[in-house]
């Protein structure tokens, strides 16, 4: 392999062992609309609860917010993937999908409910952020259902709609920061502005997250989704037909033949937000200061980040690294952000400043979704049509594993 390619609606050399059919259009493309929104939805309610992040240390100043917020969310969706790997089988990715947006609609409206009845902008009431952290646990179970379900559903499809659910994913990061921003600006900075901040992200939020359960319902009476659907209900009767039933035995040798078929790009994956969480939002939001933007600074930051991590997304709609040991070293590469941050923290007086910060920042975003998307869109090709949920799902959780760590990394990396 070696090269670049442009992301077409082409069948992938595994899929193309079933009897041939015509693929129907994908009109007004809104199969690939939706599949960008849906990733858009499920990573909304991490960067509500993230972006909100003045509201709670406001409320409670004793408690490192955003780093409790992140391991709590990681680690949770992590046990919950763990389970969904070994069980995906016994349950369809559609209602999985549902439910998971079901949860995310319930733990969104947590904040803004416990804020009219319980909290009312009283500082120091913890048991309100127990409460808070309690809701960012049922998002990260959520989390693991419906980014486990969308991405195996992505990964049984032609590359282009995983990019657009990878897309997707940076671009709910661009609105909560342009949220933040329009928030910053027209609301003043006290309690009562922090309050009504927050809640516009979760009011926002469950409107994104009650579009995205209309849409998903809506998609699988698309024909272009319909016709992959089939696709693979023949490809999973023709698996059954060699091998007759399929054992429990027979179904977890073929998850950890899977497993071993992509590990390197899971390896890479991990190794990606390892990096990316153990620098962001942590760092970014509590160990760097500027006298000229001050409490700005960390927006602009967070800001910088998400729209670069979306122009990387987007720009494997054009050109994608086709060979992976190139892709894979690159991710191992990123690790050269941890001297280079710490440089900015500890260096010359020059790499401190607003400039350099800013531009390693964007450079951040922009490897993490390049790389996230190229690893992502090619993994699943690599197996058999009927495997390539499972594929999805194994990546996911590959992911989970490195923001699980990163996250955990984020409290100790920094000197």
């Amino acid at each position: 392999m070696g090269g670049a390619t442009a992301v077409n609606d082409t069948e992938s050399p595994s899929h193309t062992l079933l009897p041939k059919t015509k693929t129907p259009k994908d009109t007004y493309h809104l199969a690939y609309i939706i599949y960008f929104i849906l990733g858009t939805g499920y990573l909304i309610p991490w960067n509500a609860f993230i972006t909100a992040v003045d509201y709670f240390s406001y409320l409670y100043p004793d408690a490192s917010v955003d780093r409790v917020f992140a391991v709590v969310y990681m680690m949770i969706g992590l046990v919950c993937l763990v389970f969904i790997v070994f069980n995906a089988h016994k349950s369809h990715s559609f209602v999985r999908i549902n439910v998971g947006l079901g949860l995310f609609v319930v733990s969104l409206l947590v904040v803004p409910v416990m804020d009219v009845v319980y909290i009312k902008g009283q500082v120091g009431i913890y048991g309100g952020f127990y409460v808070s952290v309690g809701a960012v646990g049922l998002a990260g179970i959520a989390d693991a259902l419906v980014q486990g379900g969308v991405i195996g559903a992505a990964g049984e499809m032609p590359e282009r709609y995983m990019q657009a659910v990878v897309a997707g994913t940076a671009a709910s990061g661009v609105l909560i920061s342009a949220l933040r921003i329009f928030t910053k600006s027209v609301y003043s900075q006290d309690e009562i502005g922090l309050r009504k901040s927050a809640n516009l992200y979760f009011i926002v939020s469950i409107v994104v997250m009650i579009i995205c359960i209309v849409l998903h319902n809506v998609a699988h009476r698309l024909p272009v989704i319909k016709h992959y659907n089939d696709l693979k209900i023949q490809a999973v009767n023709s698996e059954k037909e060699e091998n007759g039933v399929l054992s429990e035995a027979l179904r977890q040798s073929t998850l950890w033949d899977v497993v071993g078929t992509i590990k390197w790009y899971g390896l890479g994956t991990v190794i990606i937000y390892v990096v990316t969480l153990a620098i962001f939002p942590g760092y970014i939001t509590e160990d760097v200061h500027s006298q000229i933007l001050q409490d700005w600074y960390p927006i602009i930051l967070i800001a910088s980040y998400n729209v670069f991590d979306l122009i990387g997304k987007c720009l494997t709609s054009i050109y994608v690294i086709e060979n992976s040991k190139v892709a894979i070293g690159a991710s191992f590469a990123r690790l050269l952000f941890f001297p280079v941050y710490l440089a900015c923290l500890h260096g010359p007086m020059f790499l401190r400043t607003e400039i350099p910060v800013t531009l390693v920042t964007c450079l951040l975003g922009l490897t993490n979704g390049y790389l996230t998307s190229c690893l992502m869109m090619a993994a699943p090709k690599l197996v058999q049509l009927q495997h390539a949920e499972t594929a999805g799902i194994v990546l996911v959780l590959f992911l989970v594993v490195g923001l699980a760590i990163g996250s955990v990394v984020s409290w100790f990396w920094v000197i």
